[in-house]
């Protein structure tokens, strides 16, 4: 049964108790971990969310004591009074592993049934089942540091912006549906039948209009909602550090945010983060990763080998020249033996199945070099390959070969990031980076023209004004991504302020006055009247802290997460909803069948 804890109090945390306690009469309150019983001596180790602690029980305690000890089992929750002491058999591999309670008064304070999953570290239990039982996951070690981290990175990030003269003021979660890139999620109005608000999938609106107002430096760590499909690194609903600042530029932006990871890496990682962190355009990190989020912590850079084989007999490299394409390639440097002819098998299966049409290949071992197209070239031609990509023994080129070369560079990225996990190439450290200059316009072949790589508020680059009706392609904007070990953590851009500009903009994406002034009149009509010059960013705050942790998936680091089709095993939502409160929001709803 049950005890209350009456004038009981807690004076200690369980993983607080060190051999400088030894003496002191303590009471400490939390959940068993497990009780061993040798007879005239039991043990049991008390958890709470700072770790755990041994209470003693021998031949000298009170019956009635001994007794509860006896009693209790896995996840009960105990208060315990006692003495520390010294351990007899000491723990190295435990921060209290020096000392125990000898234990003079106990309650049981809630009983408790056996869990589904034992509560420990690195549980082998499936996610499915533990995230059914959140509550009991979340008292696993493991997973209660890193929400205890999260907390940390929030309290650490507030601290910085708060010293920085940023004021953190909250925008509104029911807003306006505007188009931001994915679906919103909709909430039905019950006085406006008919009509909907949505939840905020950024406040970028809001920061914009708050600029107008004079609050020059802002910062929220903001809810944000998306109704798109999930991932390791994507839930629907997600934390984003959001900043904005008025008389600035890209340099002042960047440099606040290179701040606030300096202080985070010291504090929280206790490493010194070297600034300024290496800026690359997007053209630039497309040609040498295949991807506008590299990740640097190992090489396999893309070579452009184009002029070396437009001459030769190899009919897939030339034809692809031919149509204005290009072949490019990567050297898995002293993979050899890892990459045999049966994985590069199924690593051109892969690339197949990005979008290539092939991949041609080269293994350079200690027996010689087989190659795929070799009898199709001179020696001369091989021999340039191999000089321009480093070819060594022990290595592996992978190339590929596409009329359209934007292709050839995306599908290799691809195939550089998922032969780096095939092979198992260490990746150590943290290697953040910035991402600028990002094309203004992006072409979508499904629509036959150019739409907006970002939200229509974008500033393009000043020297690309002249051309910004006559070549689209050529537009780049002002418009950044921090990147940190191949995961973007962060986006932001300078603002159009120039109501003529934005004009021009709306335009040029197919948006009508009339259009422009139903979605964004608001702010359109709030630049009538002296907006600052204004940009800035937001990072993902899961992103971060899953990255800074290590962690594999944003649900190690988000207390109640949802799942791969959006719902929540625990309370199973979403669900159905009473017909009367339906009625009231004017909303009938249809069967699948109907």
């Amino acid at each position: 049964m049950a005890e209350l804890m009456g004038e009981l109090r807690r004076s200690h945390y369980c993983g607080a108790l060190r051999d400088t306690d030894i003496g002191s009469t303590v009471t400490v309150m939390g959940w068993v971990q497990r009780r061993r019983d040798l007879g005239s001596l039991i043990f049991i180790d008390l958890r709470d969310r700072t770790g755990l602690v041994q209470l003693a029980f021998d031949e000298n305690s009170d019956k009635a004591v001994f007794e509860k000890a006896f009693s209790a089992r896995s996840e009960y929750v105990l208060a315990a009074v006692g003495t520390v002491r010294e351990r007899s058999s000491k723990n190295p591999n435990l921060p209290t592993g020096d000392v125990e309670i000898f234990v003079t008064e106990m309650r049981v304070l809630s009983a408790a049934e056996t869990p589904p999953f034992e509560i420990v570290e690195n549980s082998r239990a499936g996610e499915e089942l533990r995230l059914k039982y959140r509550y009991l996951d979340l008292r696993r070690p493991d997973l209660a540091r890193n929400i205890m981290f999260r907390h940390k990175t929030a309290k650490a990030i507030r601290d910085y912006f708060d010293d920085n003269g940023f004021l953190e003021i909250e925008t509104p979660m029911l807003v306006r549906s505007t188009p931001e890139g994915a679906r919103d999620y909709l909430v039905p109005s019950r006085v406006h039948k008919g009509s909907f608000y949505a939840l905020p999938q950024s406040p970028q609106l809001y920061k914009q209009l708050l600029m107008v107002a004079g609050f020059d430096r802002y910062v929220q760590l903001a809810r944000c909602f998306r109704d798109e499909d999930l991932r390791a690194d994507r839930q629907p609903e997600f934390t984003q550090i959001d900043l904005e600042m008025s008389f600035v530029d890209v340099d002042d932006i960047l440099g606040v945010v290179e701040g606030l990871l300096k202080k985070l890496f010291a504090e929280l990682l206790e490493i010194d983060l070297p600034l300024p962190l290496p800026r690359y355009t997007y053209k630039e990190v497309m040609e040498r990763f295949g991807s506008d989020k590299p990740d640097l912590r190992y090489g396999m850079e893309i070579t452009d080998i184009t002029d070396l084989v437009k001459d030769c007999g190899f009919s897939v490299f030339t034809g692809a020249i031919g149509e204005g394409g290009s072949v490019r390639g990567i050297n898995v440097k002293g993979y050899a033996s890892t990459l045999t002819r049966k994985e590069i098998d199924k690593l051109t299966e892969y690339a197949r199945g990005c979008g290539a049409k092939g991949l041609a290949w080269v293994r350079y071992t200690e027996q010689g070099i087989t190659s795929s197209f070799g009898k199709f070239m001179t020696e001369e031609e091989m021999a340039a390959i191999y000089e321009r990509m480093n070819a060594e023994v022990g290595d592996v080129l992978l190339i590929m070969a596409d009329a359209d070369t934007s292709r050839v560079l995306s599908t290799l990225g691809m195939v550089r990031v998922e032969t780096a996990n095939r092979v198992g190439i260490e990746k150590k450290g943290f290697c953040p980076l910035w991402v600028i200059e990002f094309p203004f316009f992006e072409y979508d072949k499904d629509l036959g023209d150019f739409v907006a790589m970002h939200h229509p508020f974008t500033a393009p680059l000043d020297e690309c004004l002249p051309y910004l009706e006559t070549d689209k392609a050529s537009v780049r904007a002002k418009a950044y991504d921090l990147v940190l070990n191949g995961i973007e953590l962060a986006s932001g851009s300078i603002r159009i302020t120039d109501p003529a500009l934005q004009k021009t903009i709306f335009r040029l994406l197919g948006i009508s006055d009339e259009e422009a002034q139903e979605k964004f009149g608001f702010l359109t009509d709030a630049f009538k009247f002296g907006p600052p010059p204004h940009g800035g960013m937001a990072l993902g705050l899961d992103r971060l802290v899953m990255q800074l942790l290590g962690a594999d998936s944003l649900r190690d680091v988000v207390a109640f997460p949802k799942v791969q089709n959006a719902s929540e095993p625990m309370t199973a939502c979403p669900a159905t909803v009473p017909a009367p409160l339906l009625k009231d929001l004017g909303i009938v709803t249809e069967t699948p069948e109907e």
